[in-house]
Formats: C-alpha cells, structure tokens, sequence
C-alpha cells in the first residue's frame, strides 16, 4: 500500500534540480518492484513514469536517462550493503565475524533488497560499461568492508597461505550462490506462508570454507593471478555486492 501523499510527493520531486531528487527517484519511483517482477529489461522510464504518475519527458528532466536510474539503483545497493556490514561488531574471533559478516550483513542486506541484490550482482554484467563505472567507487567501498576482515584473518593464519584477494573471491562467491538460492526459495514458498531461516546452512557452509582455509594450505602453484595489483579490480569480486564488480 502505497504511504499517504508518496505519489503527489514523488510527483513534485520532477520539478526539483539537484543530487537529493535524483536519489529520490531511486528511492521511492519502485523500479526494484518491477525489477523484482520482470528483470532490468523492463525497467524503462516510460514503467517509472506510470509508477509516479508523471511524463516520461519529466523522468528524462529529472534522471537523464535509464542508465542513470540503473547507476543510482546500483549505487544505493552498495552503500546499503557496506553500511550493513561495516555496523556490525568485531570481536577477537576473525572466522567468526566473518561469517556474521555474511549472515547478518550480506544476508540480511540481500533479503531485504532483492532487487537491488539483482542489480549489483546477477544482472550487472549486462549493463552498459558507463553504468558500471558509475557503480565502482560504491562498490569499492562495500568490498573493503569485506576485505578488512578478510585481512583479520589473514593475520591470524586462517586463510593457509591464500591471498587475501583470494579468499575474497571464493567468499563472495558461495555468499552470492547462498543469496540467490535464499531469494528462489523465497519466491517459490511466498505462496505457502512458509519463509525457512536459511542462517544454519549459511553458518556450516561458510564455516566449512573457513575450516577448509586453516586445514589446508596452499602450496601448489597459483592459477589466479589477476592481471591488476588493485584488491579491488573487478575480476577480483562481483561483489555488488559481497560484491559485484
């Protein structure tokens, strides 16, 4: 149910011209509603327009164009992301922050986002290369969220011998498949008023990959070698989240 007066306030927000209007088109045109639904496909300026009630030449006025909606929508999802993660507490056990790192942060953020989840990592490779440039300096700030406690570890021997970028990598990548399993799971057992907590299955399977770091050590010969020295270059992580990129 729509808030009372959103519509007449989004409304009024075409006829402003600065920074906070365009974050507020992000916010409260509902394009994760139709990009939940349909995909970033259907994410046009003319759906946003019928959303608020205006022209899409208003929309154009006010955005510029639809790269600039998807820009700001992969923009909030990564500050959102790092804000969630970098809120949480640190303790004197690095495995097990970071594993709340990515349940009560990664997690969390994705379940509650799940169109903003889809943006910044499983529909990102298809938007435009401006877009995702667009997006880097947001989701280079949710990636170090992850990759200081990464470091944590580091320190204390927990990642064998591995690259912090390495584990990084492997890291995101089982929280990204977990997210996405979580988000099927969601939409095919909405029906049924069923919503299983899939934090036990998070819990054992990134702790079995922390658990498989400290007992196992690399020493054979390095495959990953990623062309840049930059921890955050975009082969390293899609961490859009834990990290897109």
């Amino acid at each position: 149910m729509d808030h009372p007066g959103e519509r007449e306030h989004l409304h009024r927000l075409v006829h402003q011209d600065d920074a906070a209007r365009r974050g507020m088109w992000t916010r409260r045109a509902r394009p994760p509603r139709i990009l939940q639904a349909q995909g970033l496909e259907a994410l046009t300026v003319r759906r946003v327009a019928d959303e608020v009630g205006t022209t899409t030449r208003a929309v154009y006025a006010s955005l510029g164009s639809k790269d600039a909606l998807i820009a700001g929508l992969g923009v909030r999802g990564f500050a959102l992301l790092a804000a969630k993660i970098a809120a949480l507490p640190t303790t004197d056990d690095p495995a097990g922050d970071l594993i709340v790192a990515a349940v009560s942060g990664f997690r969390a953020w994705a379940l509650v986002h799940p169109a903003l989840f889809q943006v910044t990592f499983q529909q990102r490779a298809t938007a435009s290369p401006e877009v995702r440039k667009r997006f880097e300096p947001a989701r280079r700030e949710a990636l170090e969220t992850l990759l200081e406690r990464i470091r944590r570890l580091q320190d204390s021997e927990g990642t064998g011998g591995r690259t912090v970028q390495e584990a990084a990598c492997q890291f995101s990548s089982l929280c990204e498949g977990l997210a996405a399993l979580d988000l099927r799971l969601a939409t095919s057992e909405a029906t049924s008023g069923r919503q299983p907590d899939s934090t036990p299955i998070w819990t054992d399977a990134l702790g079995a990959l922390i658990a498989g770091w400290q007992t196992t050590r690399r020493t054979r010969p390095r495959r990953f070698r990623p062309a840049a020295t930059d921890p955050t270059d975009p082969q390293l992580l899609t961490l859009a989240p834990i990290m897109g990129g």
